[in-house]
């Protein structure tokens, strides 16, 4: 029996997902990777993979792209701008969308590189740095079959769950949005959850480290709780695993989608508006638990008389 193909592979992005994705991939194929970050290139460079110095260069002789940039924006400029991977892909390549720019933006992108004979693959990523190391994220997919069995090498490197829910480039967002909904709203949640602790002189760690075993628990309240309580620790930042502003832009696809289907989603409009609030307050490049503070500012003291107030009443 021969091995199975081992497709020669461009990443292009190489942020907090797509350089350990890059990673992964590079452990096991031959990989291009481009970014604007040339030292985060070079650290990929030293891994095995080739270093690119543009889209372009990246997708030469590719048999799959892994697209993993911020929005549709760099999407477009990605592939369709100056140097853009699209110039360089042959006919029956295949782009692997892992962002998450919502259905229309997917379809979209589908047509203008259907005409040039390219595949597309919906794929946007779920679980976070980590977890796409280790290849352990949840990967949802539109895909015609032709472009998912080219692509299948390379989404089996990276999911442990890969789930095809149809047929359309588009079909993959529509299930992304449904997860970023829940993510969005459960942060705001966790959110909340601990700015009223602090207010109450309930330790926040206490808090995060009781609830996150009980029936309130959620991943998120679990992953970003201890982010929560860090950022209020003097000289101490949470590491910027997810920008607030990724979910600016997230929240903004999930309330349009549900405003286009009539839906109404007014738990994910208000997490909306606290993100958008964390935007205003200049947190957008930190990382999302820090939206915790626009609800409980770093410098709020909790009243000496809290505890006892209303006793007696």
């Amino acid at each position: 029996m021969s091995p199975p193909p081992r497709p020669h592979t461009a990443v292009i992005g190489l942020g907090a997902m797509g350089l350990p994705m890059a990673r992964r991939l590079a452990g096991e194929l031959p990989v291009s990777v481009y970014d604007i970050a040339a030292d985060r290139r070079s650290a990929l460079a030293a891994q095995g993979a080739r270093d690119a110095a543009s889209p372009a260069e990246a997708a030469r002789d590719a048999d799959v792209v892994v697209l993993a940039v911020r929005d549709q924006a760099q999407v477009e400029g990605a592939l369709f701008g100056v140097n853009g991977a699209a110039e360089a892909l042959r006919p029956d390549a295949v782009v692997i969308l892992t962002s998450t720019v919502g259905p229309e933006a997917a379809r979209s992108t589908a047509q203008r590189l259907a005409e040039r004979g390219v595949l597309t693959v919906d794929a946007p990523v779920s679980g976070g740095p980590v977890r796409a190391g280790n290849g352990d994220l949840l990967i949802v997919v539109g895909a015609e079959d032709a472009a998912l069995k080219t692509a299948r090498p390379v989404l089996d490197l990276l999911a442990s769950t890969l789930t095809v829910v149809g047929p359309r480039p588009g079909d993959g967002q529509a299930m992304k949005a449904v997860n970023q909904l829940l993510a969005g709203v459960h942060i705001a949640a966790a959110a909340e959850a601990i700015a009223l602790a602090r207010e109450l002189g309930l330790d926040p760690g206490t808090v995060v480290d009781t609830l996150k075993h009980g029936a309130a628990g959620s991943f998120m309240f679990a992953d970003r709780g201890p982010r929560m309580v860090q950022t209020y620790e003097e000289g101490s930042e949470p590491e910027v695993k997810s920008r607030l502003d990724i979910f600016v832009k997230d929240m903004g696809i999930v309330t349009g989608i549900a405003r286009n289907a009539h839906v109404p989603v007014p738990l994910a409009a208000a997490a909306e508006q606290l993100y958008l609030l964390g935007e205003r307050a200049g947190l957008g490049a930190c990382d999302d638990s820090s939206v915790v503070t626009v609800l409980s500012p770093k410098s709020s003291e909790i009243p000496a008389e809290t505890a006892t107030e209303g006793e007696g009443r």
